[in-house]
C-alpha cells in the first residue's frame, strides 16, 4: 500500500469508512489515482473524481454524513479553497452586476428537469415534513405554514424576494386571496412563475433585490439571502426593511451555518451554486441590528434531509426521460456526467443536513410596532 493510499485510508477510518467495504457508508476506488487527488485537491476533487467515475458509493448520503459528522472536511485544504477564500475577503462576488448569473448558471438550465424533481409545487426549498407523508403533502404544508406565520388575510399585498416558479405567490392568492408581486434573477423561473399566475392578481418581475423601492403589507423570502453574500447582508435587511409597511411582517426562510463563513464548499461553489453563502445566526442577527424585532425563529434543519432524498428519489426515477432531452442544437442536454454531477449534489447535501452541519431557518421580523406575536408550528 503507497504512503498516499495509507493516508486516505487513515483519514476514512476516523469516520468509520472503508475503501471497497461493504456496509453502506463505504466507498468503492475504481482509478487508483483517487488518493493523490484528493490530497492534493481537497473536496472539490473528490466531487469532480466522482463527476469522472473514479469512485462511488455504496449510500452517498451516508457516507457524507458520516465524513461530515467526523468533521473530515476540515482536515484538506488546498490552494484552491484558499484561492476562493481570499476572493470572497477581498472582493464582492455577489455585486449588482453579478446578479443574474446564478440565474443562468443553475436556475436557467431547464425546466423540464425542475418539473421532474420538484414535483407540484415546484418549491425548490426545505419542506415541511411535521405531519405529511409525501413530498407533495410537506411542501403544501410548508407554504401554509409560511402563509400563517405571515398572517395573511384578504387584500394584503405580499412581495416574494426571489419568488422561484411562483408557487408560494400563486398558493397564497388563491387560498388567502393576496395582490403579490415577485421577482427573480431566473428568465425561465419568471417563464413558469408568469404561466402559474396568468389569471391572479400577481406580477412576476426579472428584478435584484436591490431595485426594490415600493412597500408592501408582508414581505417574504425563501432560499434566497443564500445567493446574497455576507458583503450585501446589511443591503440586503435595508431593502426589505424598506419595502416593509410599519405593521408589517417579514418571513426570511434560509439555510443556516453553524459558523459565520465567507465562501462555500469548493465543488458546490464550481459546479452548483457559484457564489453561494450559508449565512450563520450572528451574520443574519448582525445585519438586522436597528432593523427588526426578531418575532420568532424556527430550525428544522433535519426536514431537508428527507426533502433531498425524496427530491433526488424524483430525480432518478425521471432519469430515463431525463437523457432524452435535447438542446437548442439539438445535442443531449443532460448526460451521463450531469447524472453524476447531479446525484452527487442532492446526496451530499442530505448527508450534510443529517450530520446536522447545516440547519433550516424561518424567522419572523418586524418593526416593532405590533404588540405581540404567536409563534406558529
Amino acid at each position: 500500500m503507497t504512503k498516499v493510499k495509507e493516508a486516505v485510508v487513515a483519514l476514512l477510518k476516523r469516520a468509520d469508512v472503508r475503501i471497497n467495504g461493504l456496509k453502506k457508508r463505504d466507498i468503492r476506488v475504481i482509478d487508483k489515482r483517487l488518493y493523490r487527488r484528493v490530497l492534493t485537491g481537497g473536496s472539490l476533487a473528490l466531487g469532480e473524481a466522482y463527476m469522472d467515475g473514479w469512485w462511488y458509493a455504496n449510500h452517498l448520503d451516508v457516507f457524507f454524513a458520516k465524513v461530515l459528522r467526523a468533521k473530515l472536511d476540515r482536515s484538506i485544504r488546498t490552494w484552491k479553497f484558499l484561492r476562493v477564500y481570499l476572493a470572497a475577503k477581498l472582493f464582492n462576488r455577489q455585486r449588482f452586476r453579478k446578479a443574474f448569473h446564478i440565474g443562468k448558471h443553475h436556475y436557467d438550465i431547464g425546466n423540464e428537469l425542475y418539473e421532474k424533481m420538484l414535483g407540484k409545487h415546484m418549491q425548490y426549498s426545505c419542506a415541511y415534513w411535521k405531519r405529511a407523508k409525501t413530498l407533495v403533502q410537506a411542501q403544501k404544508a410548508k407554504l401554509d405554514l409560511i402563509c400563517r406565520k405571515l398572517q395573511l388575510k384578504p387584500g394584503m399585498t405580499l412581495l416574494d424576494i426571489g419568488c422561484g416558479w411562483g408557487g408560494l405567490l400563486e398558493y397564497a392568492a388563491k387560498k388567502y386571496k393576496i395582490t403579490g408581486v415577485g421577482i427573480t434573477v431566473s428568465k425561465e423561473q419568471a417563464k413558469v412563475a408568469r404561466k402559474r399566475c396568468k389569471n391572479l392578481p400577481v406580477k412576476i418581475f426579472m428584478k435584484d433585490y436591490r431595485e426594490l423601492n415600493q412597500e408592501f403589507d408582508r414581505v417574504v423570502s425563501v432560499g434566497m439571502i443564500e445567493h446574497v453574500g455576507p458583503k450585501n447582508y446589511r443591503t440586503y435587511m435595508k431593502v426589505a426593511h424598506r419595502c416593509l409597511k410599519q405593521y408589517g411582517l417579514f418571513l426570511l426562510h434560509t439555510i443556516g451555518g453553524n459558523k459565520s463563513v465567507d465562501t462555500t464548499e469548493p465543488w458546490i461553489d464550481t459546479y452548483i451554486f457559484p457564489g453561494g453563502v450559508i449565512p450563520s445566526a450572528k451574520q443574519l442577527m448582525k445585519a438586522t441590528e436597528k432593523l427588526f424585532v426578531l418575532e420568532d425563529w424556527h430550525n428544522f434543519g433535519p426536514h431537508y434531509d428527507k426533502t433531498l432524498m425524496a427530491w433526488h428519489k424524483n430525480f432518478v426515477e425521471a432519469w430515463p426521460k431525463l437523457r432524452k432531452v435535447k438542446d437548442a442544437t439539438g445535442n443531449q442536454k443532460y448526460d451521463v456526467r450531469f447524472f453524476r454531477m447531479w446525484t452527487y449534489y442532492l446526496l451530499s447535501c442530505a448527508g450534510s443536513f443529517r450530520a446536522r452541519k447545516n440547519q433550516v431557518w424561518q424567522l419572523v421580523l418586524s418593526k416593532g410596532c405590533l404588540p405581540s406575536y404567536e409563534s406558529i408550528r
